[in-house]
């Protein structure tokens, strides 16, 4: 029989203790979507990079719902603001968005340029 100090529970729970503080998950403000089917509607949301887009979150911002005309935008800016400052990324739409407001400065996209198609050996 083992004893408590080779439990199969308490090796992996002392693992477990010993990487939580050595690991910081990405903080990412980001949209989770409610609504019903083909009826989009979205929470502005603060929670971690590795979470589902409708997973967990640690604190709702306001919400956006792009199907009225023109779209709804609500947002508690100081709690952005206070996010940001903690090192919160938003996504590129929340980042438009947001922008849109004058919260951030607008996202920069740079254009990627085709290759020039290939030359065809002329025929003889």
């Amino acid at each position: 029989m083992r004893s408590n100090d080779d439990s199969i529970y308490t090796q992996a729970h002392s693992r477990t203790r010993a990487h939580v503080g050595d690991c910081k998950k990405l903080l990412k403000i980001r949209l989770r979507r409610t609504g019903a089917k083909k009826q989009p509607s979205y929470r502005v949301v603060v929670a971690e990079s590795t979470a589902p887009r409708d997973g967990t979150f640690l604190e709702i911002l306001g919400h956006y719902n792009p199907l009225t005309e023109p779209t709804t935008f609500v947002i508690k800016e100081d709690r952005v603001k206070d996010w940001l400052d903690k090192g919160a990324q938003p996504t590129d739409r929340v980042a438009r968005l947001l922008s849109s407001r004058g919260l951030m400065a607008a996202p920069t996209y740079v254009e990627t340029t085709k290759p020039a198609p290939a030359a065809t050996p002329a025929s003889a």
